[in-house]
């Protein structure tokens, strides 16, 4: 004979999902419950169970054998969800609804059930809490108002695991949210000017000296951005810039921006570095070799060739970080002015440091004195070409 099912059951088994709790063996906690009304009942055998869509799962028992955890839909507690009081059998036998029910005709032969359903607070009878004799009997008004009481500890049971899973799932929906911001906000800045600026709320100003700061530029961009269909343009943008990223990286460097189509990054900072200046002559030369096996590809082609410019200075900055609600980490001082002077100074293909760039890398590197620039604060400015490392060389 098949049990009856409940009228709301879609929104029934939905709450229950709610809960995790079906599929998940019984817990001390119901155990207790159900211990408690086997006493108070007088009955040899008491479950706490939640009834889902295949399975009646117990969450708590006595008197039941220890490695019961589930048994098929279909029993008398699947009678007791559709109901919203108590259901009391004094003998399951002589109930035509019960009597051809396995544990009444077989072992172990039940023959008294008393259960009430597990309604919690939107109205969704989630299972039951039943207590079974293998004789037939009555229980008294007191008893039955207890069960009552312990039904309704069974559900306070349930509504607090599904509050503490909701807390955990906000939880990790927080963690989560904040791994992405720091990850974010580590994409954005220096790590070690992150973690300073999520432990303080801000950063505080340094000056760093010596530093070693690298421009790049593509000349004749805005001429080839009128050959260039937008979305191409900035594809092909963005595959330099991104060869530019994982190329200081691997250096050391640290990148500070890009502005249109020029790259800025620096080595010596926010840490310092003995080799600032050798790490960026070596980043500046796989920058300029990327881009000519670029132009080579193009040449084949016939595209146009992006034309990349080159220029480094050595000397001492001020980083900070500014923005309220979009950081930046920036350097600001001369040496960031003479640096954009080499770069804007240079020709295609070509890298230019100034000499103070130079005294920091030794003979380390193939250079070649070229002349001498105006800058409006610095005078005439030597600058060199960097042309390739000796070490490759040798």
């Amino acid at each position: 004979m098949s049990s009856p099912i409940p009228d709301n059951e879609p929104g029934r088994l939905a709450a229950l999902a709610s809960y995790n709790v079906a599929g998940t063996p019984p817990e001390m906690d119901f155990d207790e419950i159900a211990e408690m009304a086997t006493h108070i009942c007088g009955c040899p055998v008491a479950v706490v169970n939640v009834v889902a869509e295949k399975w009646e799962w117990y969450k708590g028992k006595c008197g039941i054998p220890e490695h019961a955890i589930r048994e098929p839909r279909g029993g008398i507690c699947s009678t007791t969800i559709c109901s919203n009081d108590l259901l009391i059998v004094p003998d399951l036998s002589k109930d035509e609804r019960f009597a051809d029910h396995d544990i009444v005709k077989g072992r172990p032969y039940y023959r008294f059930y008393a259960g009430a359903p597990l309604i919690n607070p939107d109205g969704f009878a989630l299972g039951s809490l039943c207590v079974l004799d293998y004789e037939p009997r009555e229980i008294a008004a007191e008893q039955k108002e207890m069960l009552r009481w312990l039904t309704r500890q069974a559900v306070a049971q349930l509504e607090l695991r599904r509050k503490v899973a909701a807390l955990e799932e906000t939880r990790l929906a927080l963690d989560d949210e904040k791994r992405k911001a720091d990850e974010l906000l580590r994409n954005i800045l220096p790590e070690d000017i992150a973690e300073e600026l999520k432990a303080h709320g801000k950063v505080q100003p340094r000056y760093h000296d010596p530093v070693t700061i690298l421009f790049t530029d593509f000349k004749g961009f805005t001429r080839l951005s009128e050959r260039l269909e937008p979305r191409t343009l900035i594809e092909e943008l963005n595959d330099h810039f991104s060869a530019f990223d994982d190329i200081v990286a691997r250096h050391g460097l640290e990148k500070l921006k890009t502005i249109g189509d020029a790259y800025m990054c620096a080595s010596g900072l926010p840490k310092k570095s003995q080799t600032h200046a050798i790490d960026a002559c070596a980043a500046a030369l796989d920058i300029r070799d990327h881009m000519g096996r670029v132009n080579d590809a193009r040449d084949k082609m016939g595209l146009p060739r992006w034309e990349i410019r080159i220029g480094l200075h050595t000397g001492g900055v001020i980083a900070g970080v500014v923005g309220k609600s979009k950081f930046e980490y920036d350097i600001w001082g001369d040496a960031v002015n003479v640096a954009a002077l080499m770069e804007a100074n240079a020709e295609p293909g070509h890298i230019i440091l100034s000499d103070n760039t130079l005294g920091h890398v030794g003979d380390r590197f193939d250079t070649e004195f070229r002349d001498e620039i105006d800058s409006v604060k610095k005078g005439r400015i030597r600058c060199n070409v960097l042309k390739g490392s000796k070490s490759q060389d040798a």
